[in-house]
């Protein structure tokens, strides 16, 4: 996946936005979007996968965890027989690890350059982590880009796709405005399923510098990538929008498949209630998350048109599984900081 834009707790009808584009090369199996159990884990996971390294790109499981991957482009120091990054996702999906010992365990095992945000909602967390920073980051609450470079590193397209998902999301707030109950995912779906198709090119002045040659350089500097040779470009589009409708959140994952040549895009949707859980201010049990990890069983994923909707069946109330407290967001607040002392005792 070479290009994200992550929206969380930046609008309080969507709480939580997440739009992607992932670049490869199309001789590469994968499969599409569908949940699994990965090997040793007892927590489905709602993703693609590469079958390749049986990794993936962007995930998410029913306990409540999220993961993105891109890679950091640089060609000076990609080392063939690194292990593969795409492990990463799964292995953050399943784990009971908190981010400080995930990263470092991550970090050191010599993995080429990759950033991950990884989100634990059952704790209100989430971390922008990677191999060429000295420490994970915890993300409060706005609006993030994130290609081959750095978090928030101003490429053009990430600006632009930035922007662009912004203005949506204010617009699409501002026009469910008046029906405070009605779900509106599918029409914002629509529109970030667009900005994500965009093809033009950055110019050369604004071009970042990777390491590669100039003509592939401007060939990856669109939103919506294809090299001249056909051989690799963006396999699929990915929209998550959480909606809250009523008192329940409601998400809905939206997954576009491109062929490398003519041809139809596949589209593949799947349905969350209650997900991404409710944050508690007391630790989070082990029994909870694993009652919440049988959710998947009630959200298969379905091919469909986007247009394509049970409207009777999106707008019922979802029965709630686990009973948490109400919160205004899906991250807790950041603690501040302590004063520091003018001197030592």
């Amino acid at each position: 996946m070479c290009i994200a834009v992550l929206a969380i707790d930046h609008s309080r009808r969507f709480p939580l936005v997440l739009v992607s584009n992932r670049d490869e090369f199309f001789d590469r199996p994968a499969t599409r979007m569908g949940w699994w159990m990965p090997p040793a884990s007892e927590t489905e996971v709602l993703s693609g996968r590469d079958q390749s390294s049986g990794g993936t790109w962007l995930g998410l499981s029913s306990a409540g965890r999220l993961a993105l991957l891109t890679n950091v482009r640089d060609p000076s120091r990609h080392e063939d027989t690194a292990p593969s990054r795409g492990r990463l996702v799964p292995e953050w999906l399943t784990t009971e690890s908190p981010p400080d010992r995930f990263w470092v365990r991550s970090a050191l095992r010599g993995h080429n350059g990759f950033n991950l945000i990884a989100a634990d909602f059952a704790r209100g967390d989430c971390w922008w982590m990677s191999n060429h920073a000295r420490s994970p980051v915890r993300l409060e609450r706005g609006l993030f880009g994130l290609s081959n470079g750095g978090l928030d590193e101003p490429w053009p397209k990430v600006s632009r796709l930035r922007a662009q998902v912004d203005a949506a999301m204010a617009a699409a707030t501002a026009e469910a405005a008046g029906s405070a109950a009605a779900p509106a995912a599918d029409l914002l779906a629509q529109q970030l399923l667009a900005l994500l198709a965009d093809r033009q090119i950055a110019p050369d002045a604004q071009l970042p510098s990777t390491g590669v040659p100039l003509a592939l350089e401007r060939e990856l500097s669109s939103i919506f990538v294809r090299t001249a040779d056909g051989r690799y470009g963006t396999r699929c589009s990915t929209v998550l929008i959480t909606e809250r409708v009523g008192r329940h959140l409601l998400t809905q994952v939206y997954e576009r498949s491109h062929p490398a040549g003519p041809g139809l895009a596949l589209m593949r949707r799947a349905t969350l209630k209650d997900w991404p859980p409710r944050y508690q201010t007391e630790p989070v049990l082990v029994e909870t998350r694993m009652r919440a990890h049988r959710g998947s069983l009630d959200s298969p994923v379905r091919d469909e048109a986007l247009d394509e909707r049970d409207s009777a069946e999106t707008a019922a109330a979802p029965t709630a599984r686990v009973v948490m407290p109400r919160v205004r967001g899906l991250l807790k607040p950041a603690r501040p900081r302590a004063p520091a002392s003018s001197s030592r005792r």
